[in-house]
């Protein structure tokens, strides 16, 4: 398999150009070294993102500065900056979703399973739902840090049948605002939007009556009218409300306050009035208009002892997610009500709407997960372990559209990594899980049970000059849900999968000049699915793809200077295929266009930070759809006062889409938002 990567042209070349310019940045550096040049300490440069150069996994950290600096409105806003991550359209909370690698959302279902999120510990989001959207029901500014993982190598101690990636989300604490020390701090954010005449305003209280206890209260009000297109047209769909609100505690005690319990609970909650069932279409149309609430709510309680024994740092939590969502068909809003229309029903529309649009869906996950991470060597191998045990109940409420139940897993699992000397990194890991899945009514009523072990391994060689290289293989597996109940076969089928990655890395300081740094990190994979049970072949409702197959390129650079310039790089690079029972091979339908992000900025001290931010799409043509390509350029600046009136605000202006570019990115539905002017106003109290 990976030869067959190395011989895809436009991978292979794309890895001659990285490698050819790491090689070429190692040896100016290494020349510079030889030459005896004292540098002595000197303060690096900061770009606005990390490249993850340390490890073999495809990670990717999103830390509260970026978060702020992006001004998102949905998560989704928020990590669509990442190498290999894609929206289906993303500007509201509804309606848009996921893509990683080419699996998750798509404009049928809002999830295929193959991308899981976590909050807190807590896995949430919903099955397969048909043509309603997001997994990430939520608001960005309850959140202090994003986390992607892209593959599978690195999913083990998050889930099965991960082969897309992995979507991390911590809420904040309060000592994020008091900085561990006694006594209360506010603080207060507006941020106003041109296009859609968006308005939030984000509260937090946050009090720490001792140094062992802290305590946080966050409330978010979104508002956001319709918003319009490049051309000037509505987006239909595009309008929201919002609330949501985070309760946050965390008291540490014990011997050197070597434990701890945290306990959070995060609300979010809509409340639409006839709209279109449809999330990813910008009218009615035959499934009509309904009347929708959603209610997403996560809670969490972790307790954390870490003692001066280097065998133990144990963490247990139990969770509990909860996604609701009450629709009601508006009469007479199908087009297949006006008696012109040819999907006019005898007799008219079925009174009610259809099942479809006029079903409840709820979603209750509770999750006790217990992990250890033992420290220790073996000769000359050092070993970081961390092992863990996983119970989950699932339960889907029974609808009109879908079978419910109830799915019980058990897994456990152990991720080993081994440091072999100061150059050598080897990490296994093994993931077993069993589920029990049973129907609540007939005809869907039985029970069947599944299991799994699956696995990877990634290994990485690191020269002491700060060029790295390495390579994985993993296998998983995505046991049967509760929403192919319907399907005796489908739910004693599981989707398999692997995932080759091959790459190489190089992180240095002082290349060009005192003080500045560079890293670079390029990643090949391939992957292949099989005994498919997400997707069908186009056209048909019951006719299973046999298989799907990926490979790509995902690139992540960034170099900065003392004098506080800097340039971020990330580049994705994927192609696609799907193979049909009757042999034929057509492009995967998951595949996004070829991306470019460009970010150059300078940061004078710690006030301000300026930004120009070019994001370019190539042009996309397969087997059955052609979409133009596009340039989009934003503008970003933060202006942080470090003395006076008013030190401890923060100023953000930003203008996205700055030239009013009409497009409808490649997997959205809805074509991209016209220019958006932002600004946000905070200050601390």
């Amino acid at each position: 398999m990976l030869g067959d990567l190395m011989s895809y042209p436009t991978t292979r070349a794309a890895l001659r150009a990285t490698t050819a310019c790491v090689l070429l940045i190692s040896a100016t550096n290494a020349s510079a070294q030889e030459a005896g040049v004292d540098l002595g300490e000197i303060l690096l440069g900061e770009s606005k993102r990390d490249v993850q150069t340390d490890t073999a996994t495809a990670v990717t950290e999103i830390d509260q500065d970026e978060i702020d600096d992006r001004q998102p409105g949905t998560i989704a806003e928020l990590i669509d900056s990442v190498p290999g991550v894609n929206l289906v359209n993303g500007s509201t909370p509804q309606g848009s979703g996921i893509n990683i690698r080419g699996y998750g959302a798509n404009s049928t279902f809002g999830t295929d399973q193959k991308v899981a999120v976590v909050v807190d510990g807590a896995s949430v989001g919903a099955e397969e739902i048909y043509r309603v959207g997001t997994q990430l029901f939520t608001d960005p500014y309850l959140y202090k840090s994003a986390e992607v993982i892209r593959g599978t190598v690195g999913s083990f101690e998050y889930g099965s049948g991960i082969v897309g990636g992995v979507v991390k989300l911590e809420t904040k604490n309060a000592s994020d605002f008091t900085g561990g020390e006694i006594g209360f701090v506010g603080t207060q954010t507006l941020e106003f939007s041109s296009n859609g005449d968006g308005i939030t305003s984000s509260t937090n209280l946050a009090w720490q009556p001792s140094e062992q206890l802290e305590l946080l209260l966050n409330y978010t009000w979104r508002d956001q009218d319709i918003q319009t297109s490049g051309n000037g047209s509505d987006i239909g769909g595009s309008a929201f409300n919002l609330p949501s609100y985070l309760v946050k505690g965390r008291y540490t005690f014990g011997e050197n306050r070597n434990q701890s319990l945290t306990f959070s609970y995060n609300e979010s909650n809509t409340d639409e009035t006839d709209v279109a069932y449809d999330t990813f279409s910008t009218s009615g149309g035959v499934f009509g208009n309904v009347d929708r609430t959603v209610s997403s709510r996560t809670a969490a309680l972790a307790y954390n002892f870490n003692p001066s024994n280097d065998f133990v740092n144990l963490d247990v939590v139990l969770s509990y997610a909860d996604q609701e969502i009450d629709q009601e068909y508006v009469e007479g809003s199908s087009t297949c009500d006006d008696p012109s229309n040819p999907c006019r029903f005898p007799g008219g529309f079925p009174t009610g709407g259809f099942g479809t649009v006029n079903a409840d869906h709820r979603y209750e996950t509770t999750k006790l997960a217990i992990k250890n991470t033992a420290l220790f060597e073996t000769g000359i191998i050092s070993h970081e372990l961390r092992t863990g045990l996983e119970l989950t109940r699932k339960e889907r409420l029974d609808a009109d559209s879908a079978p419910g139940g109830v799915d019980n897993r058990v897994a456990v699992y152990a991720v080993d990594t081994m440091q072999i000397g100061s150059n050598w990194t080897l990490t296994p890991a093994l993931r077993y899980e069993h589920s029990e899945v049973t129907g609540s009514t007939a005809p869907n009523d039985a029970t069947y049970t599944n299991e799994a072990l699956m696995g990877g391994l990634s290994l990485r060689y690191a020269f002491d000059n700060g060029f790295a290289v390495f390579g994985s293989a993993a296998y998983t597996e995505n046991l049967p849900i509760i929403d192919d109940l319907g399907s005796a076969i489908y739910m004693t089928q599981s989707e398999k999968s692997r995932t080759f990655e091959l790459g190489a890395s190089y992180d240095t300081t002082n290349i060009f000049r005192d003080g500045d740094r560079f890293a670079i990190k390029g990643n090949l994979y391939r992957t292949a699915l099989w005994d498919v049970t997400s997707y069908t072949v186009a056209g048909s409702a019951s006719t299973r793809t046999d298989s799907v197959e990926t490979e790509g390129l995902e690139l992540e650079a960034s170099y900065a200077m003392e004098s506080g310039l800097y340039i971020d790089l990330n580049a994705n690079i994927v192609d696609g295929s799907e193979f049909q029972p009757s042999g034929t091979v057509v492009d995967w339908r998951g595949v996004p266009a070829d991306t470019l992000q460009l970010t150059l900025g300078k940061k004078f001290g710690e006030e301000l930070d300026v930004s120009w931010e070019m994001i370019g799409n190539k042009r996309f043509e397969n087997d059955s759809e052609e979409v133009a390509g596009s340039v989009i350029h934003n503008l970003r600046a933060t202006y942080k006062p470090q003395q006076g009136i008013l030190e401890g605000s923060e100023i953000r202006f930003g203008v996205e889409n700055l030239f009013d570019k009409e497009y409808t990115p490649r997997l959205s539905t809805r074509s991209a938002t016209g220019r958006n002017f932002k600004v946000t106003l905070s200050t601390t109290f």
